[in-house]
């Protein structure tokens, strides 16, 4: 499972830390304004690439509960006047499990793009009159909506019509595209785990059961324990094998199948959907009419059954998968 990062393996080897500030300056964007914090403790043109290991208390406002998860809770309030989320990593049960799945959200915390829920801040520290036994830490992000894509397929009656259906997954595929760039894989790429803003931008969020993979070539990774939603874990890691970008690819046909046919990928007993899986090759049916109807669907058809293929060298590359989808959007 993940390490802890310093924030000194994100830096050059010569730049400066002085921990006074407590959040990285976000520029001003074509989308227009966002979150603007000081900018004293940081040097220069790489300040608005860093995150903050310390979090402002007094600027932190209004927090409303928004959703919880197995490790903690998420809110929303103002940071410096704007908009955040907030996410309280708790000690549930099993303490070791609970600090892991906190640095484990760090591993893309020095990544900015579009399509990935940016941190802003993060700490393990927290003030006195705030804290609390079973807290392991609080991590400040932008606020990228409270819509999921779960949500977008199973809660909302509006129909998904393809080309929203492929504007989705092509963001989820640009997203995954730069974690792979950086040598890290998600480990948990579901409907859930996708935010969709306002403007229908989805953001990749989530990163708790993420893992960074070794930069030796000669390096075999293999996890301990297995993180993520069972229904979208790819065969390889039930048998104990290889860890690879290509996990990810897995899910991603999983939740690409959801956004086209609007269905539960499984029904019955998790034990016997996980034997089946590595078994028997066990997927989500493709026989649907969205399929079949269109030349798209068929196309679409073909890109997920090699997403889901049970070998991973068969299945595309994130770079592949953008190449690909952007191909059908037009």
């Amino acid at each position: 499972m993940p390490s802890p990062i310093p924030i000194t393996r994100l830096l050059p080897k010569d730049f400066g830390l002085e921990f006074g500030a407590c959040s990285s300056p976000l520029t001003k964007t074509a989308s227009g304004s966002t979150l603007r914090v000081p900018t004293s403790t940081f040097h220069g043109k790489i300040a608005h690439r860093l995150w903050s290991s310390v979090i402002h208390w007094r600027e932190l406002q209004a927090l409303e509960p928004i959703g919880s998860g197995g490790f903690g809770m998420v809110f929303r309030g103002t940071y410096f006047g704007e908009t955040v989320a907030l996410k309280k990593v708790r000690c549930v049960k099993n303490k070791l499990a609970s600090r892991q799945s906190f640095w484990a959200e760090l591993n893309a915390a020095h990544l900015r793009h579009q399509n990935i829920v940016r941190v802003i801040a993060a700490t393990t520290c927290t003030p006195a009159h705030l804290n609390t036994k079973d807290n392991i830490g609080t991590i400040v992000m932008e606020f990228a909506g409270a819509l999921n894509l779960h949500r977008v397929i199973y809660g909302l009656a509006d129909p998904l019509p393809m080309h929203k259906c492929m504007k989705y997954s092509i963001d989820i595929a640009r997203a995954l595209q730069h974690l792979h760039a950086h040598g890290i894989v998600h480990l948990d790429v579901k409907p859930a785990n996708v935010l969709v803003s306002e403007q229908g931008v989805c953001k990749l969020a989530d990163f708790g059961c993420s893992f960074k993979l070794s930069s030796k070539s000669d390096t075999v990774t293999h996890l301990s324990e297995i993180g993520g939603t069972f229904t979208h874990r790819a065969p390889e890691l039930l048998k104990g094998e290889e860890v690879s970008t290509r996990v990810d690819i897995y899910s991603f046909g999983i939740t690409m199948w959801q956004l086209l046919t609007r269905e539960p990928p499984y029904e019955g007993d998790r034990q016997y959907i996980l034997y089946a899986v590595v078994a028997y090759n066990l997927r989500p049916s493709i026989t649907r009419d969205v399929f079949i109807q269109a030349s798209s669907g068929r196309t679409c058809q073909k890109l997920i059954s090699r997403c889901w293929d049970g070998d991973p060298n068969i299945r595309p590359t994130a770079d592949q998968l953008v190449s690909e989808l952007s191909l059908i959007l037009l």
